[in-house]
């Protein structure tokens, strides 16, 4: 019953090189050639699995501890965090003005991957981090930059977003605290919750970005700013100050993610907190939002690196368990493991090939980015913004089902937390609400991408998608022509439902939001997955090998198994709005 974890070294190769363009890229770092990115992958596979997988379940049973303000970290976090930040692992996807490596972010995200599946706990610290350093590069001062910003890189400070408040939760136009002028910088008072990594004993200071309100600030989202308030001041020369008047009243006792210690942030107790305003006033939520791609591809990351483990362990089980006789084995066979059973090989068949379509999609989005970011491909740029709520919520909610699965492949251990599998699952059930509710994500799709363009970037994905499987259909392969059946069908099915979308009024097609979002991932994965057996087919010839091999055979079950479901996904967000909005308040 093993938990451990190993990077799928030879998966996510293929994935970047044949999904994401790897070979073609072209960034503002072109010291990452071929050589590098291998040993880069290699050497982070090897911290993850010897240093920051073995404290996976650590970090779940003992989770932190709070006392009086305190924050205390699970056994082996601080020595993890410490070598971690010491091999520059911290610094790797940040600005080299401010220490960083600027590596591309489709190499970022495929060791971002593997911190996540060691140890998604742990690896919130990092994400969080960066994400604090994209929004302080991107709008903060010269000066603020300057005294904040080479810490952070560099993981002796972290970083967190404060933006949820008890009466506000999703809805940051009811956001209350507020933020007093007081000669160069203001006093904050308020209250924030669901704070990830918002106290803990692991780095020396902790730089919160806090969104509160100015005495003056208009009503709603407008009146939103965006503050930097450290936990201890900073001097001159860098130096730590005095303690901020702000304090971790109290961590949450979570569903999962143990080792994360989620705060509930109180400001301004005593003469309020000390901050520095961030960008201009008002602009607060888009100073946020300049990070929100990342954050977002990160969490969807989230689900990819959680059903990755999972499948793992479930994979390592049916190998070892035994029980009971096969069908189709000899009665003296003593080979008689549980993965001889026809419907365990399916669940993990489908395990697999769903994590590598997760997989196939979160790399396509990272490849996007790059071309988007360092090569000003406005294509790129659109498709980007199409897919990151796709990829966020497909791949956390594909996640859900792969845990779960991996629950059921281990039977009656499945449940028993020594096992360790039902922390996967505790795990993936976050990622869902994470950064955003399927619903926020499902939303934003129809609404801010589809509907707002008059699905037009959507129609242009569909008609490269199309003519690719047309082309897969005249291949004489019969495994590639099966592919190509089953993805025409489910692109029909898509293009369906994009043209009702688009002649739904507002409340039908919110209603329909979250089927469309999964046909969508469905789908467009499914297509990820056609063009990585077409690769896979085309290395064949010169290189007969097992993973090749596979990889086919996974391409095809997802076709024959997963995308017959976009059909029933279309069929809920075309139809399904009539039922859903037909009771009364007082009838449910």
């Amino acid at each position: 019953m093993s938990s451990n974890y190993q990077a799928p070294l030879r998966d996510m190769l293929f994935a970047m090189r044949e999904i994401g363009g790897l070979d073609t890229l072209r960034t503002e770092a072109d010291a990452f050639d071929d050589d590098l990115v291998e040993a880069i992958l290699v050497e982070a596979a090897r911290f993850s699995a010897d240093v920051l997988a073995p404290l996976n379940q650590v970090g779940d049973r003992q989770g932190c501890r709070w006392d009086d303000g305190r924050v205390s970290t699970a056994d082996g976090f601080r020595p993890a965090f410490d070598a971690f930040r010491e091999a520059g692992w911290f610094a790797m996807p940040a600005p080299q003005q401010w220490g960083g490596q600027l590596a591309p972010t489709l190499l970022n995200t495929a060791v971002l991957e593997m911190w996540k599946a060691s140890n998604l706990a742990f690896s919130l610290c990092q994400m969080l981090t960066l994400g604090a350093v994209e929004a302080l590069r991107r709008h903060a001062d010269a000066d603020l930059c300057r005294r904040y910003l080479p810490a952070m890189v560099a993981g002796r400070w972290t970083g967190t977003m404060n933006l949820t408040e008890p009466q506000a939760g999703s809805d940051l136009a009811a956001i209350r605290s507020r933020a007093v002028p007081d000669g160069d910088h203001f006093r904050i008072t308020g209250t924030k919750i669901f704070i990830t990594w918002g106290e803990h004993d692991m780095a020396e200071n902790i730089v919160h970005l806090v969104l509160a309100r100015l005495p003056d600030a208009a009503p709603g989202v407008k009146g939103i700013s965006l503050f930097l308030c450290p936990k201890f001041l900073v001097n001159d020369d860098g130096s730590l100050g005095a303690r901020n008047d702000l304090v971790c009243a109290s961590i949450e006792h979570k569903l999962g993610i143990h080792g994360s210690a989620t705060a509930v942030m109180s400001f301004g107790e005593r003469d309020g907190a000390i901050g520095w305003l961030v960008g201009e006033p008002g602009q607060g939520l888009a100073c946020m939002f300049t990070m929100m791609n990342h954050a977002r591809l990160n969490v969807g990351l989230e689900g990819v690196a959680i059903a990755e483990r999972a499948y793992q362990q479930a994979r390592g089980y049916a190998l070892e368990r035994v029980q009971g006789r096969t069908l189709g084995r000899a009665e003296g066979d003593a080979s008689r493991t549980i993965i001889g059973h026809p419907d365990v090989r399916r669940l993990l068949l489908d395990m697999k090939s769903r994590t590598e379509a997760m997989r196939a999609l979160a790399y396509f989005v990272a490849g996007q980015m790059d071309r988007a970011h360092t090569g000003g491909d406005a294509s790129a740029a659109a498709l980007v913004e199409l897919l990151i709520p796709v990829v966020k919520g497909w791949c956390t909610e594909s996640a859900l089902g792969v845990t779960s699965a991996a629950v059921q492949v281990h039977g009656g251990m499945g449940y028993i937390e020594e096992t360790g599998v039902a922390q996967h699952l505790r795990d993936a059930r976050i990622t869902t609400i994470y950064e955003g509710t399927t619903a926020i994500q499902a939303n934003d799709l129809v609404g801010r991408k589809v509907r707002r363009d008059g699905g037009e970037t959507l129609r242009r994905l569909l008609a490269t998608m199309r003519a690719d499987a047309q082309a897969l259909g005249t291949h004489q392969d019969a495994l590639l022509q099966s592919i190509a059946t089953a993805l025409g069908r489910g692109i029909a099915e898509l293009d369906r439902a994009r043209t009702w979308l688009l002649a739904a009024d507002e409340r039908e097609a919110a209603a329909g939001a979250v089927a469309f979002l999964q046909l969508a991932g469905t789908v467009i994965a499914g297509w990820l997955m056609a063009r990585a057996a077409d690769a896979a087919t085309a290395q064949l010839p010169a290189a007969e090998d097992a993973f090749l091999q596979a990889k086919r055979s996974t391409a095809l079950h997802y076709a024959l198994h997963v995308l017959p479901q976009a059909a029933a996904f279309a069929e809920s967000a075309v139809l399904g709005a009539q039922s859903t909005l037909s009771l009364s308040d007082a009838q449910f």
